[in-house]
């Protein structure tokens, strides 16, 4: 290790930075919703399952590869396999890392400035009427100028704490901005509780519902558990590389997955209790928070400020995703080009915004890189990471693990800060093959729809 690499201040900050990273927006709008439409608390159960086997192993995976090396991960795959092609799979992670943050940074831009419309009261027009709300949302998010200028300003907030450092910025500000998160996600969840009609909310949302739950609703909750806690990309590689030997890496990962479930379902509560005491349609998507919330709040007695509020709580779930993405690019080149932090973070940081402008100018403001795609560029960003990049990457760390590195390697490394915890190894090794497999499948099951324009489950 080199001894200026900068290390976490403490176990705390650790695990909030870490749960940060795995907290994004797909866990205040994505989970309740697919979660709804699938079975709702029979989703759950399979949810649960899924993540405690395939992304639990993943997470502890990342980990460990990270703290061995103190490394990001093309220097953490160069270090442990060195001379061999799976550094590879580092640079995966940080191309994959890339491509994220140029989409995840528009859509920040746009929480920043319903946060503002929300302050300035701009939400009253459209009490009570979504179609109005959807026109406001299109018409901005297809203009040239003005979400640009907001996604900026969102990439402005993220090289501003990544240049601050490990300790004093990725840390400093997950432990002020998670603990406000859940307080937040709580005081939303009790308000939509106490609203008329509320608690069908929590029915839809936790009552199973075994006829809902198809081959497919599986299928979604396999790949949800995989991608809900940003594996893939070298985020839990980076972060493990900022960590001593006496942390406990398993109870780590425990924690972080059970924070980021936690805060999904919160979520789940918050909303769903919100849109079934107004009547709204529950099964809108990304649509759900842009469209159907901005026409609901209005209605609540105080509805400036519970909007203000959610969308305040949305964009710190943004912000600390988007920091520890964009900390996995500006890791590759403080690690392996020896630039400072400074630079990199803010030399990279530029050239993602730029590529971001080009996403958001995709969706009407008339530029598309990708139209003989048949979707924006946007849209294709979108489904190159979340459909290839990011399960390829999981996949292949994994089988790197089972067919590389070795499980002896792999666990004496994770023995490491336990105080003698047993741990049978080879139970470790049949979670490893699970997972692996599991997502081996996700990433044929999407090639062969591609293909055949049918997907085999799902």
């Amino acid at each position: 290790m080199s001894q200026n690499r900068e290390q976490w201040g403490s176990k705390l900050g650790f695990i909030l930075a870490a749960t940060g990273s795995a907290v994004g927006i797909g866990n205040i709008w994505k989970y309740p919703s697919i979660a709804g439409q699938n079975g709702g608390g029979a989703f759950t159960l399979v949810y649960l399952v899924c993540i405690f086997v395939v992304g639990l192993s993943i997470v502890v995976a990342e980990f460990v590869i990270g703290r061995k090396t103190q490394l990001s991960p093309v220097g953490a795959f160069e270090k442990l396999a060195p001379g061999s092609n799976w550094k590879w799979v580092g640079f995966l992670g940080v191309a994959s890392a890339f491509v994220i943050l140029s989409f995840y940074g528009v859509v920040g831009g746009w929480i920043l400035k319903y946060i503002i419309d929300s302050i300035s009261g701009g939400f009253s027009s459209l009490s009570g009427n979504p179609e109005t709300a959807g026109a406001v949302f299109d018409s901005f998010v297809t203009s040239s100028f003005s979400p640009i200028l907001y996604q900026v300003l969102f990439m402005g907030f993220c090289i501003f704490v990544i240049v601050q450092g490990v300790k004093g910025g990725i840390e400093k500000w997950s432990k002020i901005m998670m603990p406000i998160i859940i307080v937040l996600l709580g005081v939303l969840a009790v308000r939509g509780m106490t609203l008329e009609g509320g608690m069908e909310g929590l029915s839809f949302l936790f009552n199973p519902r075994f006829e809902d739950l198809t081959a497919s609703a599986i299928v979604l909750a396999l790949g949800h558990s995989f991608f809900t806690v940003s594996l893939g990309m070298g985020t839990m590689i980076t972060y493990g590389s900022y960590l001593d030997k006496k942390q406990n890496l398993m109870t780590s990962a425990v924690w972080v997955i059970f924070l980021d479930t936690a805060i999904a379902m919160l979520a789940g509560v918050a909303i769903f209790t919100t849109v079934f005491a107004l009547g709204a349609n529950p099964a809108e998507g990304p649509g759900l928070i842009f469209v159907i919330l901005p026409s609901i709040f209005p209605q609540l007695a105080g509805g400036a400020i519970w909007g203000t509020l959610f969308f305040i709580l949305l964009f710190m779930a943004a912000l600390t995703s988007a920091i520890s993405i964009l900390e996995v690019v500006t890791a590759y080149f403080i690690d392996q080009k020896g630039w400072s932090r400074k630079k990199a973070t803010i030399q990279f940081g530029g050239i993602i915004t730029i590529v971001g402008i080009f996403c958001s100018l995709s969706l009407g403001g008339g530029i598309n890189l990708t139209g003989f795609l048949g979707m924006p560029f946007f849209d294709v960003m979108d489904y190159l990471s979340s459909k290839y990049m990011l399960p390829i990457g999981g996949m292949l760390t994994a089988i790197f693990i089972l067919n590389k590195w070795g499980l002896k390697e792999y666990m004496n490394e994770l023995r490491q800060g336990m105080d003698n915890m047993s741990l049978s190894e080879s139970l470790i090794k049949i979670f490893l093959i699970i997972a692996a497999t599991i997502v081996a499948f996700i990433i044929f099951n999407e090639i062969y729809f591609t293909i055949v324009g049918k997907a085999l489950i799902g």
